[in-house]
């Protein structure tokens, strides 16, 4: 028996990104009997969310320009309901609407993300290097297979966000671009598709202007950030 080709598809938080539109491409790859797995992010749900409840954001930059969001508990509390009670029920829904049956999951779910918790990030303030503690994020490192796989193999199209669980099993917040790769090749997937607001891929992280119409796997290595600390 051939296995159906798989893909998973990113879809990025920015307002910008037509989540609507995505779903609908991803209801026609299933009608032509493709296997879709759906990872989703959440930052302007995140950024409406902290807004509504008061709860400030920070945005730590590496001493390499590299921006993160810092996740103390309060905004991790704020990106796990944003993420599964606003953004996740919404995608549902729509696919649901289109006829494709959907199952929305965290990383959390069947154990499916595993990560390490950070127990301290680098970041500039004030010109500054310093260490930034009391950080819920975390670097993924474990992919678990079994539950997302059950999914495809009986047809439905998992809908996966952060958090993922730490050392301890508690959630911590991780990168929705990381998870989809990791996923991508922990599942065998013939195509990632990673749909954000970015203009495409950028020759400077800076300035986020200029654009790489081409570029080769070796360079695309070498362009990309170091994992934060």
């Amino acid at each position: 028996m051939t296995t159906r080709p798989l893909t998973v598809v990113k879809c990025g938080g920015n307002p910008a990104v037509d989540a609507a539109g995505i779903c609908a491409d991803i209801a026609g790859l299933v009608q032509d009997g493709q296997r879709v797995l759906l990872v989703h992010g959440g930052s302007g749900e995140i950024a409406r969310l902290s807004g509504r409840l008061g709860v400030p954001q920070r945005t730590l930059v590496s001493p390499d320009k590299v921006t993160t969001r810092y996740t103390d508990p309060a905004t991790l509390e704020v990106v796990v309901l944003a993420l599964a009670g606003g953004v996740k029920p919404k995608l549902v829904a729509e696919l649901s609407r289109l006829g494709v049956p959907a199952v929305g999951l965290t990383g959390l779910d069947g154990g499916m993300l595993r990560a390490r918790r950070k127990s301290a990030v680098r970041a500039v303030v004030d010109g500054r290097t310093t260490l930034v503690r009391d950080n819920h994020s975390g670097r993924l490192g474990e992919v678990r297979t079994e539950l997302p796989d059950t999914l495809l193999r009986s047809g439905f199209v998992p809908v996966v966000s952060p958090p993922a669980a730490d050392e301890h099993g508690l959630p911590v917040n991780v990168d929705a671009d990381r998870v989809a790769a990791a996923l991508a090749a922990a599942l065998g997937a013939d195509r990632l598709v990673l749909l954000t607001g970015a203009p495409g891929v950028l020759a400077d992280r800076v300035g986020a202007t200029a654009g790489v119409h081409g570029v080769r796997p070796g360079a695309a290595a070498r362009r990309a950030p170091p994992p934060p600390c």
